[in-house]
């Protein structure tokens, strides 16, 4: 049997890289990997994090960069270059996790939640990174 890579995880730059990390661990109900939790006394200067499941798997890191152009989305100056789809069960899971991702410090881009086909949010998070929630 042919061996094939297997995806580890997405890595996201960012200018604050333990807030970002915080962002997603809060909004994805996600954990550090062991020895990646917040200090707790003296400045965090991180610049690697991972974050991982309940059974261990990563998910997502953050590399920490000394600046990072936000995507002027939907205008196409400065790409998306990559953004994440992350999808709830219902409209009501819908409202509920925007206004989630909103109290941790994301901002809406796009509301097309009156699509009948495809309701969904793309929403900002604290760095910049396009992610759209929607009913899957």
């Amino acid at each position: 049997m042919d061996e094939f890579p297997r995806l580890m995880h997405t890595a996201i730059d960012t200018t604050d890289c333990r807030g970002l990390a915080e962002f997603y661990r809060e909004l994805l109900r996600l954990q550090y990997r062991p020895g990646d939790e917040p200090p707790t006394d003296g400045p965090d200067a991180a610049d690697w994090l991972v974050l991982v499941d309940a059974g261990g798997r990563r998910k997502l890191a953050f590399q920490q960069v000394e600046r990072l152009e936000p995507t002027t989305w939907p205008e196409h100056d400065v790409p998306m270059q990559m953004h994440l789809d992350l999808s709830v069960s219902s409209a009501a899971e819908l409202a509920r996790h925007r206004d989630r991702a909103l109290a941790l410090g994301a901002r809406i881009l796009l509301d097309r939640t009156d699509d009948e086909d495809e309701q969904l949010y793309v929403l900002a998070d604290p760095s910049g990174h396009p992610f759209c929630l929607l009913v899957r």
